[in-house]
């Protein structure tokens, strides 16, 4: 079996990868198919075209993503709907035309309305508006979905869609401007504890809820969707509500992430809150329990894989310098 990884150098793309490799050294006859964004830039129709018939993969799974946090959406809304346009009509449509079967596309929880009821179950999608400092790139996952859903319903593909909450751990970006929150508080306390600082203010009132889940969960529950046999996946799912939520269940407020953090990276300065930043959604829990129902739990403490992100964060700060 080919398999197609796209993004595959991107934190969960990278993960997924792992898994696949550690079968693949076990004995399963699969092959690995990647490519650099140098080698393949795919919101390039052309290219990516060329590639899909070149390469004749059986499984694609689509990571790749442009994305960022609540600065870097703000500050690039047309980058964010643009590029993950491109890159899931390009990826889905050429996968079609070489005979792709079966794909899994990767989304976003922002995909659910900002006032969505907690937890956000499946069935919500589409419901409401959406919070505005994401809204392009919410679309644009929103889009991917409908894509599978069409090409499933047209051609009889069998194309899936897993919508994780808020991801980190090993291969997070840790930009200081660019970067998701908890990455960002990562570096931010690192530095701080470094520095000998007396205060870490972080953005927003601090109340605001979020749920994480580390990449390795992420990855198995990837592979566990796309592993699923059909039958399992249809009776779990609607032909135009066929995505399946990814998370852990649990949410914490960003105040005591940001203790949390500070706990994990020796910091003991004090933490204070701006509220004239954004706070964006206040609440974004996922309701997991279709996966559940399934067979498949998340099973990394938050505490845990904070403290493992941070052991890998150290071994590569010199390439987030800057």
């Amino acid at each position: 079996m080919r398999i197609y990884i796209a993004g595959h150098r991107g934190m969960v793309g990278g993960a997924i990868l792992r898994r696949l490799a550690a079968r693949q050294a076990s004995g399963e006859a699969i092959t690995l198919i990647t490519a650099t964004h140098a080698e393949l830039d795919l919101t390039d129709q052309a290219a990516v075209r060329a590639f899909m018939a070149d390469q004749r993969p059986d499984v694609v799974i689509l990571a790749a993503a442009k994305v960022g946090g609540i600065l870097a959406n703000n500050t690039y809304p047309a980058g964010f709907i643009y590029e993950n346009l491109m890159i899931e009509c390009n990826v889905i449509h050429q996968a079609y035309q070489a005979g792709v079967r079966r794909l899994l596309q990767l989304g976003s929880s922002c995909i659910y309305p900002r006032e969505a009821a907690q937890p956000m179950r499946e069935d919500a999608l589409l419901t409401g508006t959406l919070e505005p400092t994401n809204e392009p790139y919410a679309i644009a996952k929103i889009a991917g979905i409908k894509l599978c859903e069409s090409y499933n319903r047209q051609f009889g593909t069998d194309y899936r869609s897993v919508m994780p909450t808020n991801l980190y751990g090993p291969g997070d970006n840790f930009h200081p401007e660019n970067s998701h929150v908890l990455p960002a508080l990562i570096r931010r306390f690192h530095e701080a504890a470094q520095d000998g600082r007396e205060a870490v203010t972080i953005w927003g009132s601090g109340k605001p809820m979020r749920e994480f889940l580390h990449v390795d969960d992420m990855a198995e529950a990837s592979l566990f969707v796309l592993d699923l046999d059909k039958p399992t996946y249809d009776a779990n799912t609607q032909p135009m509500l066929s995505h399946i939520n990814v998370g852990t269940g649990r949410d914490v407020t960003i105040l005591d992430l940001a203790q949390m953090v500070a706990k994990v990276t020796g910091y003991e300065g004090r933490i204070t809150t701006d509220p004239s930043k954004p706070d964006g959604t206040l609440r974004k829990l996922m309701d997991v329990s279709r996966l559940a129902d399934m067979g498949w739990r998340a099973s990394i403490a938050l505490e845990d894989g904070i403290a493992g992100t941070y052991r890998w964060f150290l071994e590569h700060q010199d390439e987030f310098r800057g």
